[in-house]
């Protein structure tokens, strides 16, 4: 079913230029013969792409069961090899696990905490980069909250002696973006454990872990990756493995995993030591078949491409005479964009939107906005026009 309120530019067709994202790609999203969906905040429709791997496995493993069990294997290395391009690390630095929750539990259990250690962290946090610094507690470990928002001379002195900081790189309510560069640096400088949840960012906007001196990562692929739930990946920089014990111990954390019957102990060099069994396949082949499109497509024109949408509907909310939850500027706007009506509540609204077939999301009162690259600027444009006046 088409909705047919949105005719897509013809540009290019002459072959002069290139087309826009939003065209160039709209075939790997049938979603949008559907919906105008601004929730991949939540949890994004499949690329096309993600969604024929993991038809091919369940149809292979219907006919054939494990035969083709390499192929399992090399989505596994696929997956890593795509992550580790994604944020410029190596391969041997990505564990695949469930989620950013597992990924944040394993570095925040996995060190070695000493009664009296600081950790600084951000009050404004989605729960899963919260719950598990804040438990830390129990055992001793001082945290200072700060927010986000606050400048970065405070941060800096709030680093002064931490253990670690964690934060994320786009906040998910707000949408606020941080400056990884500059707070890696001020860890490095300090000394510090640097943290980043980037399940917000990662797979729209560029990430360096090198430059940026970060030490951990976690993102899962439901969101902004355009892959399946459950899916995951962590990333430790290499000097950073010993430090981090697995959480959960199987058979796959140890060196020889392959040989049944051995009992050698020994963990595995890379970060595959915090794996403790069997993966999660079918989401694997689609979590890779989903990076590999986005490198493909590369980041930077994603993130231009999310960044100008996004700036349309700040503009557009903003004229109309809504609220916006955080101001945007070129270093700090991201992919969500958070507003609410000064008298209608923002459940309202959503559900209002629902009917005309947009999908976004109501956040604690407030409308946030969440498009990604293969939205285009005049389904935007029908958005706004919906939205009720101010």
């Amino acid at each position: 079913m088409s909705m047919g309120f949105l005719p897509l530019s013809a540009e290019s067709e002459s072959g002069s230029s290139p087309a826009p994202l939003f065209q160039a790609y709209r075939d790997e999203f049938p979603v949008a013969d559907q919906l105008i969906y601004l929730n991949h905040a939540a949890v994004a429709p499949l690329c096309r792409r993600s969604a024929d791997a993991m038809k091919w496995l369940a149809d292979d493993s219907l006919q054939f069961g494990s035969l083709h069990y390499d192929k399992w294997l090399a989505a596994y290395a696929g997956l890593r090899a795509a992550a580790a391009q994604l944020i410029n690390a190596k391969p041997d630095e990505i564990a695949i696990v469930k989620n950013t929750s597992e990924g944040i539990s394993i570095v925040a259990t996995g060190l070695s905490w000493r009664r009296g250690d600081r950790i600084v962290a951000f009050k404004e946090e989605f729960p899963a980069n919260y719950f598990p610094w804040l438990r830390l507690a129990e055992k001793g470990v001082e945290i200072t909250w700060l927010s986000i928002y606050d400048p970065l001379d405070r941060i800096d002195e709030a680093a002064k002696e931490a253990r670690l900081l964690a934060i994320s790189y786009i906040n998910y309510l707000s949408g606020f973006r941080i400056n990884l560069d500059a707070i890696g640096e001020i860890c490095r400088r300090r000394n510090c454990f640097f943290f980043v949840d980037a399940i917000q960012g990662m797979g729209a906007f560029p990430i360096d872990v090198d430059r940026s001196h970060i030490d951990a990562l976690a993102a899962d692929g439901h969101k902004w990756m355009l892959g399946p739930e459950g899916n995951g990946v962590l990333y430790v920089r290499s000097e950073r493995l010993d430090e981090i014990e697995p959480v959960e111990f199987g058979w796959t954390n140890v060196a020889g995993y392959a040989d049944y019957a051995s009992r050698d102990m020994a963990l595995r060099k890379d970060a595959g030591r915090y794996e403790c069994g069997t993966l999660n396949t079918v989401g694997c082949f689609g979590q890779r078949a989903a990076l590999e499109f986005l490198l493909e497509i590369g980041v930077e024109n994603i993130a231009a491409a999310v960044t100008a949408v996004a700036d349309q509907i700040y503009d557009g909310v903003r004229a109309k005479g809504y609220e916006v939850m955080a101001e945007r500027t070129p270093e700090s706007g991201a992919g969500i964009v958070t507003f609410r009506h000064p008298s209608i509540a923002g459940p309202q609204i959503v559900s209002k939107l629902r009917e005309s077939r947009i999908v976004a999301a109501p956040r604690q009162g407030w409308i946030r906005a969440s498009p990604h690259f293969y939205v285009s600027p005049s389904e935007i444009s029908h958005v706004l026009e919906i939205l009720p006046p101010v």
